[in-house]
């Protein structure tokens, strides 16, 4: 499925809510993410991004103060997540993207009536966009897994079945937390170089993984896997996400059965949900597979995905440490990479992970796995930056980062922009490392 663009892409649109005009502002109106947030309501609300301040959908819906949508839609607005919103489908998605445009452009004669149900972003809690019932985690950087694989495997970095399929595990979705959490430094067993038997304790290797989570839409039943050409249909938006590892122990957990106590202590994901609707400007070609590459088998394999099927989202990593935020020193920017460097696409590794009959329900994550590109600065992890604690990053402090201490806090941002387009971004996902 290809978004059209609208009036609401128009890159000349103004609102009446001045902080969303600001350049470089990530929440134009040409974005209005989705989210869920808690304020001094009895039950969390709905949300959208409009500058620095959230429109409560929740009330503005209650008040039958949204013009063109349907009862069904009205009715998924006033839910405490964004499930049921997420199992309407494309049509329904755009026609409340376009009545929420309306409600907040220039001159809209709504202002006066949505004015009250504007709130300060700084003012509210954000919670976690939707009930997440499950959690895959994939691989699709090729950068990323051939760095890795050059580590452990120098002469074979690459597995054989990685240009083949995508490669995902299933996460654990009970440790999926919003943006601002804190992060308690997990324990569980390594195996210190040299010994023979393992040791139990606090992770020494711990680290961050820069990915972008799709969130899934209305899914498909049981036993009915979702054909590529239709799976772009079933991705509802995007979020960032930070996959949190503990090196040490996943370096002695991880045969056979690969990830599971080095990955599944926390995940932390940014609470807006930037629309596939919003996106739509930024749609690039799939990455190109360099010559002598295998071709994606029939049922990976669709032409409009890969005219399409990337996305030009720059991504950012920075780090604060506790002696930074004692100096006043802003943080430092270790990485910066983009999601169109992906090697497998959103919709071949929904493709994939229905091929079995697999049911995907809306509020499903799925994640891209950490994003890396060819130069040393786009390196989405310290594992890869610092190569394995060879190479340490250095801080302004004096500082210096094979892997994360406490007190470390990380922060991913994300944004897109191109000319005859308006910028817009994802917001932050942030989480500080505690004892």
């Amino acid at each position: 499925m290809k978004e059209e663009l609208n009036e609401t892409h128009d890159p000349n649109a103004r609102s009446w809510v001045q902080s969303a005009n600001t350049p470089g502002a990530d929440f134009p109106i040409q974005n209005l993410p989705l989210g869920v947030f808690d304020s001094d309501k009895d039950l969390p609300s709905v949300g959208v991004a409009i500058g620095d301040q959230v429109l409560d959908l929740s009330g503005v819906a209650e008040e039958e103060l949204v013009p063109g949508i349907d009862e069904i839609t009205r009715d998924a607005l006033m839910e405490d997540s964004l499930n049921l919103l997420m199992a309407l489908g494309g049509e329904r998605w755009s026609a409340l993207r376009r009545a929420v445009f309306g409600l907040l452009v220039e001159n809209s004669p709504a202002k006066d009536a949505i004015g009250p149900y504007l709130v300060q972003m700084n003012s509210v809690t954000m919670l976690l966009p939707a009930a997440i019932g499950d959690y895959t985690d994939f691989y699709a950087s090729i950068y990323h897994a051939r760095n890795v694989g050059s580590m452990f495997r120098p002469d074979n970095p690459l597995l054989p079945n990685y240009k083949w399929m995508p490669i995902a595990y299933h996460g654990r979705a009970s440790s999926i937390m919003a943006s601002g959490k804190e992060i308690r430094r997990p324990s569980g067993q390594t195996k210190p170089e040299g010994s023979d038997v393992p040791v139990f304790g606090r992770s020494e290797r711990l680290d961050y993984e820069l990915e972008v989570g799709a969130f899934i839409g209305p899914g498909n039943g049981e036993g009915t896997p979702i054909p590529i050409s239709d799976a772009a249909q079933h991705i509802f938006g995007l979020c960032l996400i930070n996959d949190w590892s503990a090196r040490d122990i996943q370096a002695w957990e991880y045969q056979p059965l690969g990830p599971f106590l080095a990955k599944n202590f926390a995940t932390t994901i940014s609470p807006w949900i930037v629309t596939m609707e919003a996106l739509a400007p930024y749609r690039v070609r799939a990455l190109a597979r360099p010559s002598g590459d295998p071709e994606a088998l029939p049922y990976l394999s669709d032409s409009q995905d890969q005219a399409g099927g990337g996305f030009d989202v720059q991504l950012e990593v920075s780090i604060s440490t506790k002696k930074m935020r004692d100096k006043n020193v802003p943080p430092q920017r270790l990485s910066r990479g983009n999601l169109r460097d992906m090697y497998w696409t959103f919709a071949q590794m929904i493709a994939h992970h229905t091929s079995n009959g697999c049911n995907l329900l809306p509020g499903d994550l799925l994640a891209s796995g950490t994003v890396s590109g060819e130069a040393k600065e786009s390196r989405g992890c310290l594992l890869e930056l610092a190569w394995k604690g060879t190479e340490p990053v250095q801080l302004p402090t004096g500082e210096s980062r094979r892997f994360l201490q406490d007190g470390d806090e990380i922060i991913m941002r994300g944004f897109c922009e191109r000319e005859g387009a308006a910028r817009i971004g994802f917001g932050e996902c942030r989480g500080t490392i505690v004892g």
